[in-house]
C-alpha cells in the first residue's frame, strides 16, 4: 500500500475527519486501486478495510451505472477536469444494494506528481426510496384523475381562493371550467348534512395533525348526489396560523353505493339467520325435545319387566341414559339458538348465563367479568354482542388448545366493549382474513351494522384476544 505524505499536525486532523466521518471515504491512485478505506464506506458495502484496500473501483461498482462513472474517471486522468460528482449505485458484499451520491476530486502534491484521487460516497438509498414512492403515487394520482375519477385542488386561505384541476369538471358534472372559487361557494355544493363535517375536517388542523380525510355528498348541477373523499394537507406558518391546504377529491359514488347495497344485504342475512335459529329452537323444544322424553319414558318402563335375559335390562338402561343425555343436550342448544333470553333477562344475565353453560358443556372454564353496563341497551346491540361471545368462545374453545377463557363486558358513557381472550395457540391474522372464514366475516360484519368495529389481536402460540366495540348514541340505549 502507499504512503501518503502529510505534515504531522495535518496527519492527525485527517485522520481523525477520516475515522469519524459519516461519509464514505475512498483514497485511490490514479488508476482506481483503493489505498485507504474508512469506516464509514467499508460498513456501506459490507466489507472489512483490508478486503477493500487493493480492491479497484470498478470491481464494486454496478455494471449499469459505471459507465458514466468510467468516463469522468478518464477526463480526470486526462487532465480535462479536477473534480466530478454523481449518482450510482453500489452492490453490497453479502446481497443487496444502495444508492450513493459520488463526489471524486483530484490531489497533487507540490510539484504536481503523485496525485491521489479522493472519492466521498453520501448513502442516499432512503431518499432514492422515496422519490421512488412519490412517483409511483403521482402516476396513480395521475391515471386517476385521466379515468375522471379524482381532482386536485389548492386552497389559498389568505385569498379565500380555491384552485382546481380541471378534472373536478367531470367529477362534478359541470358542463363548463371554472377553476377558481371561493371556499363559501364550495360549501354552497355540499350537501346540507355533510357541511358541518366538511367544515370540522378543516377546523381539527393543527401543525401537529397537519392531514385529514373525510367523505361527504356534493350537490351536482342537475340535482343528483355525488359522494366525495377529499385527503388533504395544510400548511401553516409559525405561529400555527393556516395558509393553504392542497389535496386531492375522489369520487366514491360507487363505493358508498356498494356498500350500502351490501349493508342492506348482510341485514336481511342476519334476519333471516335470527328466524331460523328461532324456528329451529321451537322445533327443538317443542318437537324433538318431547318425543324423547317420550322415549325416555317408555324405555324405563321396559325395564321393570324385560322379557328377555338381563343383558337387555343393561342395554335398555344404557339407552335410557344416552336417550336423557340427548334431550338435555337438545335442550341446552335450544337455549344457546334463541335469543329470549336477551329480550326478558338483559345482556348481562344472557351473558352470565352462556358462560356458565358454554363451560359446563365444554369442561372449560370461562372466567367472566361484567360492569358499568348502561342500562337498558338496545335489542340490536344486545344481541350483537352476544352472538359474537358465541362465536368467539366456540372458535376459541376448538383452536386455542387450552381451557381456560376469559370474557369482560363493560362500558363507558360513550361507548360498549366486549373482549374474548385465551393464552392459546393462536394464529396468523392475515392469512385468517385471506382465507375469509366465515366466523370472522360474521363477527365483523354484525358489528359494522350497529357502528362497531372488531379487532383481533393474535400470534402464533401466544394466545388471542377478540376486542369488540360499539360506540353509544342517545338511540342505543
Amino acid at each position: 500500500m502507499s504512503s501518503i505524505a502529510l505534515p504531522a499536525q495535518a496527519k492527525q486532523l485527517f485522520q481523525y475527519l477520516f475515522e469519524q466521518a459519516s461519509l464514505g471515504i475512498a483514497v485511490e491512485d490514479f488508476d482506481g486501486n483503493l489505498l485507504l478505506a474508512n469506516p464509514a464506506l467499508c460498513s456501506m458495502l459490507g466489507y472489512r478495510e483490508d478486503e477493500l484496500c487493493g480492491m479497484n473501483c470498478s470491481q464494486f461498482a454496478n455494471p449499469e451505472d459505471s459507465q458514466d462513472d468510467r468516463a469522468l474517471f478518464q477526463q480526470l486522468r486526462a487532465g480535462v477536469i479536477d473534480r466530478y460528482s454523481l449518482e450510482k449505485r453500489y452492490p453490497r458484499k453479502h446481497g443487496g444494494q444502495l444508492w450513493g451520491h459520488l463526489n471524486v476530486s483530484l490531489l497533487r502534491d507540490g510539484d504536481g506528481e503523485s496525485p491521489l484521487v479522493f472519492a466521498f460516497v453520501e448513502d442516499i438509498t432512503e431518499r432514492k426510496r422515496s422519490e421512488e414512492a412519490l412517483r409511483e403515487s403521482e402516476e396513480r394520482f395521475r391515471l386517476a384523475a385521466q379515468a375522471a375519477t379524482m381532482y386536485a385542488y389548492e386552497w389559498d386561505v389568505q385569498t379565500d381562493t380555491v384552485v382546481r384541476s380541471e378534472e373536478y369538471v367531470n367529477v362534478l358534472g359541470y358542463s363548463y371550467q371554472e377553476k377558481e372559487l371561493t371556499r363559501q361557494q364550495i360549501l354552497a355544493t355540499i350537501h346540507p348534512d355533510d357541511r358541518a363535517l366538511f367544515i370540522g375536517s378543516v377546523d381539527q388542523l393543527t401543525p401537529q395533525n397537519s392531514t385529514s380525510q373525510v367523505s361527504y355528498r356534493a350537490l351536482r348541477p342537475d340535482g343528483s348526489v355525488v359522494w366525495l373523499e377529499k385527503s388533504a394537507r395544510g400548511f401553516f406558518d409559525e405561529q400555527g396560523k393556516l395558509l393553504r391546504m392542497i389535496g386531492m377529491v375522489a369520487n366514491i359514488t360507487e363505493r358508498k353505493l356498494a356498500e350500502a347495497a351490501l349493508a342492506r344485504l348482510s341485514r336481511r342475512l342476519i334476519d333471516a339467520q335470527e328466524q331460523e335459529r328461532s324456528r329451529i329452537a321451537r322445533e327443538l323444544h317443542d318437537d324433538i325435545g318431547q318425543r324423547l322424553a317420550i322415549l325416555a319414558i317408555k324405555l324405563a318402563q321396559l325395564q321393570p319387566s324385560p322379557p328377555n335375559a338381563s343383558e337387555l335390562t343393561s342395554r335398555i338402561g344404557e339407552l335410557q341414559k344416552q336417550t336423557c343425555e340427548i334431550a338435555a343436550d337438545i335442550q341446552s342448544l335450544s337455549h344457546e339458538l334463541h335469543s329470549s333470553r336477551l329480550q326478558y333477562l338483559g345482556i348481562a344475565t344472557a351473558v352470565k348465563g352462556f358462560c356458565r353453560e358454554f363451560g359446563e358443556q365444554q369442561k372449560v372454564e370461562v372466567d367472566c367479568k361484567i360492569h358499568d353496563l348502561p342500562v337498558p341497551l338496545s335489542p340490536d346491540i344486545s344481541l350483537c354482542f352476544f352472538r359474537v361471545l358465541q362465536e368467539a368462545l366456540h372458535n376459541s374453545a376448538k383452536h386455542s388448545g387450552v381451557r381456560h377463557f376469559e370474557v369482560e363486558l363493560w362500558g363507558t358513557p360513550d361507548e360498549i366493549y366486549l373482549t374474548v381472550r385465551d393464552s392459546g395457540t393462536g394464529f396468523d391474522i392475515d392469512a385468517a382474513k385471506a382465507s375469509r372464514g366465515l366466523g370472522l366475516i360474521s363477527m365483523a360484519e354484525r358489528l359494522r351494522l350497529v357502528g362497531g368495529e372488531l379487532s383481533i389481536n393474535s400470534r402464533p402460540m401466544r394466545g388471542t384476544t377478540i376486542h369488540a366495540r360499539v360506540p353509544l348514541t342517545l338511540g342505543s340505549l
